[in-house]
């Protein structure tokens, strides 16, 4: 009789057991995730960076960590002298931008007045400009003073850690994912390889084929400004590099902002002057030489979702969200394929048997 308590108490006990190491799990992984939330953005970037490394990487065929060394810096380098120095320089012209308020506003004001505008839309327009500096213009000193230097150090950190996580990832990510994959049960583990294998397809169409397409763009950009004596070279260069990597955006918005101003300032001629040669130089190279490549790296999901995806992603994370929404997104999309080929293969065995 006490024997039989036992047997069924002992069950149960361990069963409540599992439940609370299980709890326990979860709650150390959410602090742990919390913990890492401070360097979510240098995380993101190395993922990206990884994915946008791989095939020099697989080229290159040296030692594991040699060539992951080699990939790495052939990635960070272009992509921290773009955008690195990019944002710095927005973010000097932001801080310039709030300390200079008033002659901001004169300027503006001078270059819608050489508009030639009626006088009473005119007058419509610099009592809007001037009312609406009053409110904005001091909200943004006072939020680019406050958060400049602590975001330049977490940006600078953020780096480094990207940089860190992007050679890991290179030298090691095989053995990771062998490691992942031997706590998966034997039955499911192919299951895990189909997803894994359709989610590496989604985020290399994402990553890699838009961020090469970006990167040879903005570095076009760099030499095409500073020949055209453009001011603010690195800022304008990471803006078409942000424009180019959304799907359905593309830098040529920036090159048309740019052709606009142009003209109101040099005039016709040096305005189509600029927009032909910097069309023909920027974006020749990549139609005609990445292109092949790039054509056989797709995710196939509509570039519709994909610019979603960065958009909201940046609205609601900054860089980690940028990056992160669009593998969220891949995640999704790598479940219902797999999903729908296992009822692809399922419905000929029972149409069969039926």
């Amino acid at each position: 009789m006490v024997t039989d308590i036992s047997g069924d108490l002992f069950p149960q006990i361990s069963s409540k057991w599992k439940m609370v190491l299980s709890v326990a799990l979860v709650l150390l992984f959410s602090l742990f995730i919390i913990i890492l939330l401070p360097i979510a953005d240098g995380i993101m970037l190395g993922i990206v960076f990884a994915y946008i490394g791989r095939p020099i990487y697989n080229f290159i065929k040296m030692k594991r960590h040699l060539g992951a060394l080699v990939a790495t810096m052939f990635i960070v380098i272009p992509i921290v002298m773009i955008l690195g120095m990019g944002i710095i320089e927005i973010a000097n012209q932001l801080m310039w931008i709030a300390e200079n308020q008033g002659a901001v506003i004169e300027s503006l004001l001078d270059f819608i007045r050489n508009l030639n505008i009626p006088d009473a839309y005119y007058e419509n327009i610099r009592q809007t400009i001037w009312n609406s500096s009053i409110s904005i213009l001091p909200l943004l000193g006072n939020l680019v003073f406050v958060s400049y230097a602590r975001g330049i150090a977490m940006f600078m950190i953020n780096l480094l850690v990207a940089v860190l996580v992007c050679y890991f990832l290179l030298a090691d990510g095989d053995g990771l994912y062998r490691s992942v994959l031997r706590i998966i049960p034997k039955g499911n583990q192919h299951l895990v390889k189909r997803y894994v294998h359709h989610m590496d397809i989604i985020l290399s169409g994402v990553f890699i084929g838009n961020a090469y397409a970006a990167l040879s763009v903005s570095t076009l950009s760099v030499i095409v400004f500073y020949a055209f004596g453009l001011s603010h070279v690195l800022a304008l260069a990471t803006l078409i590099f942000v424009a180019s990597v959304i799907p359905m955006f593309a830098g040529y918005m920036v090159l048309v902002v740019l052709t606009i101003v142009r003209y109101f300032s040099l005039g016709f001629e040096s305005a189509l002057i600029f927009f032909v040669v910097s069309s023909i130089i920027i974006y020749a190279p990549p139609e005609f030489f990445l292109r092949p490549y790039l054509a056989s790296i797709k995710s196939h999901i509509h570039p519709f979702l994909i610019m979603l995806a960065f958009l909201g992603g940046a609205f609601v994370g900054g860089i980690a969200g940028f990056f992160a929404a669009p593998i969220l997104l891949g995640t999704l999309v790598s479940a219902y394929r797999v999903y729908v080929e296992d009822l692809e293969y399922v419905s000929p065995e029972t149409s069969a048997d039926e």
